[in-house]
């Protein structure tokens, strides 16, 4: 493959909302025909693990965050939520497991992948997991708390792959 076609993303965030994104971009440039790599780091490593479930949205200072109802009347449905809630009620304790809720619950109802099915599916597709070591040691992991085929390297040698490509994306 050209050197024209590879596409690199660094994938920084780890919270439910922000984990389809990088899978989304991923998958849609293998169906374009890129070969395409993922660099995780930092809370990023969050998507790599083996158990997911525990993501949840955090709301709270994402004041660009839609929130509508996913169920009820359909006028219900059409009011954006997100303005109208002062950002304290975000942080009251439980509240981001509501949101993670709903979201899914909207996911659901649009027909989105869920998060295990879209990580497979770039897999499949032979998308690049690379897992920063750096941050693996920080952060207490161990590489058994990962998925299979990820593979672990340091920050420069996520620069060697991204140097022989054109297309890079932070997120």
């Amino acid at each position: 493959m050209s050197d024209n076609n590879k596409m690199t993303i660094i994938a920084t965030k780890g919270t439910f909302d922000w984990a389809f994104p990088p899978f989304i971009i991923a998958s849609t440039g293998v169906a374009m025909d890129k070969e395409v790599t993922i660099f995780f780091t930092f809370y990023g490593l969050n998507l790599l693990l083996k158990d997911v479930s525990k993501l949840k949205v955090t709301p709270l200072g994402n004041p660009a965050m839609p929130m509508k109802m996913p169920f009820g009347p359909k006028w219900l449905q059409k009011i954006d939520f997100g303005p109208k809630i002062p950002n304290i009620f975000w942080s009251i304790p439980f509240v981001d497991n509501l949101v993670t809720f709903l979201m899914k619950k909207t996911m659901a109802k649009h027909g989105v992948a869920k998060l295990e099915d879209l990580r497979a599916m770039c897999q499949e597709f032979d998308v690049k997991f690379i897992a920063c070591e750096m941050t693996v040691e920080l952060f207490g992991y161990s590489k058994d708390d990962f998925i299979d085929g990820v593979e672990f390297a340091g920050a420069a040698s996520y620069f060697d792959e991204a140097a022989s490509g054109n297309h890079h994306l932070y997120m």
